[in-house]
């Protein structure tokens, strides 16, 4: 069983509690632990995919991490980056490659 999640009310849960239940039990509670459909590595793939073409940094670090836990290796993650720099852009692309780096570099 996946750890529970509590980002939200971690960092949230005084200021915006009904945000932080919806990402707690809700995002992470319900959806991402159907992995029957599916799993939490290809979960953390299409996050940090999406992430990184909306150039949301903040997140896709966090995303990063949790997709490393999740089973992904350096090499998935790059060819991640690789593939979408042509289809996100560039600037998102070295971005991107500077948070990897610092989290997939033992």
């Amino acid at each position: 069983m996946a750890k529970k999640q509590t980002a939200g009310r971690d960092n949230l849960g005084d200021f915006a509690p009904k945000f932080a239940e919806l990402n707690d039990d809700v995002l992470f509670g319900e959806v991402w632990s159907r992995e029957s459909k599916l799993s939490a590595r290809d979960r953390s793939m299409i996050t940090c995919a999406s992430l990184m073409s909306q150039g949301l940094f903040p997140q896709l670090e966090a995303h990063m991490k949790m997709a490393k836990q999740n089973g992904v290796t350096k090499d998935e993650m790059v060819e991640l980056i690789t593939h979408l720099a042509f289809y996100a852009g560039w600037p998102k692309a070295w971005s991107a490659f500077g948070i990897a780096k610092k989290i997939f570099t033992d």
